[in-house]
């Protein structure tokens, strides 16, 4: 079996406490994911990480949630989880695996 594990995170977090707009706090996580080298995509509803363990994974969402704490009493996170053994750069592969079957690019 192959050592290679690849924890595909997406998440939302933000405070919910300082009025409508959050985009000045989900920066802050965002600039925190950026400067770790780490591959992520931003959504206007989320943001999507890899990395290679559970470990990882959940230390990058601590380190994330510690951004917004001086900011708020109050945080909320959403987590979804896709674990798979044997694989890597599932961020960009599982795009193109879709793009294959279409027989095209999709809207980025």
């Amino acid at each position: 079996m192959s050592d290679k594990l690849s924890v595909l995170v997406e998440f939302s977090m933000f405070p919910t406490d300082v009025g409508e707009s959050k985009s000045k706090y989900v920066s802050k996580v965002i600039d925190m994911i950026d400067k770790e080298g780490i591959p992520y995509k931003l959504t206007p509803m989320s943001t999507i990480f890899e990395v290679d363990s559970m470990e990882k994974a959940t230390e990058i969402l601590s380190r994330a949630y510690k951004q917004l704490e001086p900011y708020s009493n109050r945080v909320y996170c959403v987590a979804k989880f896709d674990i798979r053994k044997g694989k890597e750069n599932r961020l960009e592969g599982k795009i193109k695996s879709v793009e294959k079957q279409l027989g095209k690019e999709v809207s980025k």
